[in-house]
């Protein structure tokens, strides 16, 4: 082993530390995922990345509850319009991080330090530059956004207000995905979790504060929320750049590696394309849901975030399960991958199981935390969106599992074909249904799981007949 190796020691602490032989430089990670018990590793590794996830929900789910209950059906849907937008701009961003942290993961299973510094060097320049542009871009495209998904007219200056103060975020959500999926790769799913925790409850403070105080609507709903993403984005930089100091980039790794970077976007490209490809077919799905008027518009936006925070957990447990496959794969520790495989289908089955039944029973409950009891038209057309969505969880838990697993043995092309013909069956079907007598909007609910499940068979027949060449 020359000077640039690196190596595993175990500590009196019982952490695992990568050290740096020429450096004497240490790096703490919380879970080696290479080595141990697979099913108690992965989990102990998921959990935080789960919670995480769910206080991610909060941001959003604070800004609904808060506006639909005191600022009326209008605000909320205002509101909830742009939770799909924004979901979509943070797509981009989340993809290419994940992207990146896909690689960094692979060369912490190889033990190259050298290379994961000049990676996350490179590919965080890469990132903050996308990042201005797009959000130069999106400042001076408002009006023509709004006109692309069919805002109705006592809608639009709501949403305006709301998105031109939103908009200032995109910068804290690049600097909080970017560096937790670094942490993330190197084992430490703990660290972001407490930054959002922190980030989740001032934002639920400054909403009551903005909105039910200084009276400043949606504009204030929206400070609150872009205030409390730089705690999490400014936070979670800084403690990075203090606790991994042989990952403080120097000079050097700033120049240009075509190696490097190819690798790195040949990961970071096509998994954005997957994430913007899914999160655009939303935004479709968005405008054609607002031509329905400002009734199924409000219950679209509350049901979204019940449904987003009921399967959230599956989500980042399928980007855990990604880190475990992109260690192993590194480490080329191809039978652990396939038992690991087994673990997480067991897993996700569970759990979408458990929150199916909780959903389906619950719709009703559920809707009324967001909007009153008298909104009964309101609270009608959520529950049967929550009915047929929730009673197919496991198709969207499995899919997840599909796209860590691609992304990790670096076919991320696989995630993209796979999100196209969930969201293209999706589009297709939600505006063929939906315009047929007598189903209406219905049709929009029901292609969502008709989505999942065809992408769920190409994904599982493809990993079957290739697995043995993939790992």
């Amino acid at each position: 082993m020359d000077e640039r190796a690196v190596k595993f020691a175990f500590s009196p602490e019982r952490r695992y530390t990568l050290r740096k032989c020429s450096h004497n430089g240490v790096i703490f990670v919380q879970t080696d995922l290479t080595r141990g018990s697979i099913t108690g590793r992965l989990l102990k590794f998921a959990l935080p990345m789960m919670a995480g996830n769910l206080l991610q929900q909060v941001y959003n789910i604070a800004d609904t509850l808060i506006v639909g209950r005191f600022l009326g059906a209008d605000a909320l849907a205002a509101v909830g319009s742009s939770y799909t937008l924004m979901v979509f701009l943070t797509s981009v961003l989340l993809g290419l991080s994940m992207g990146a942290g896909a690689y960094f993961s692979i060369q912490f299973g190889r033990r190259d330090t050298e290379k994961l510094r000049q990676g996350a060097a490179l590919s965080f320049a890469a990132i903050a530059l996308v990042t201005l542009v797009m959000n130069a871009l999106m400042f001076a495209g408002i009006n023509w956004i709004l006109r692309f998904l069919k805002v109705p007219s006592e809608v639009t200056g709501l949403m305006k207000s709301y998105l031109l103060v939103i908009f200032a975020g995109l910068i804290a959500t690049f600097l909080y995905n970017f560096f937790a999926c670094l942490l993330r790769a190197l084992g430490n799913s703990a660290a972001p979790l407490w930054f959002l925790a922190v980030s989740a409850l001032l934002n639920v403070g400054l909403d009551l504060l903005f909105v039910l105080v200084f009276r400043w609507g949606v504009a204030g709903a929206a400070g609150a929320t872009v205030l409390a993403q730089y705690v999490s984005g400014v936070g979670i930089t800084i403690y990075f750049w203090r606790t991994c100091p042989e990952l403080r980039p120097r000079r050097q790794d700033f120049r240009w590696d075509g190696g490097v970077m190819r690798e790195i976007g040949g990961l970071s490209l096509l998994t954005c394309l997957q994430q913007s490809i899914m999160n655009f077919g939303i935004l479709m799905v968005q405008g054609l849901v607002n031509s329905f008027g400002a009734a199924t518009m409000a219950a679209f936006a509350a049901a979204v975030k019940i449904d987003s925070f009921a399967y959230s957990p599956v989500q980042d447990f399928g980007n855990a399960f990604s880190t475990f496959v992109a260690q192993n794969h590194g480490a080329g520790q191809t039978a652990r991958i396939r038992k690991g495989f087994r673990s997480a289908l067991t897993a996700v089955l569970i759990f979408c199981a458990a929150i199916s039944l909780g959903v389906c029973l619950f719709a009703p409950a559920l809707m009324q935390i967001f909007v009153s009891a008298e909104e009964a038209e309101i609270i009608a057309i959520g529950v049967g969106y929550l009915r047929i969505e929730g009673a197919c969880y496991f198709g969207i838990g499995l899919l997840f599992l599909f796209y860590g697993y691609y992304r990790a043995v670096q076919k991320p092309g696989m995630s993209v074909l796979l999100t196209i013909l969930s969201l293209g069956t999706r589009v297709a079907l939600a505006y063929a249904l939906s315009a047929l007598p007598g189903v209406g909007v219905t049709g929009i609910w029901l292609s969502v799981p008709i989505g999942w499940a065809l992408a769920d068979l190409v994904g599982a027949v493809y990993y079957f007949k290739s697995k043995g060449t993939l790992q």
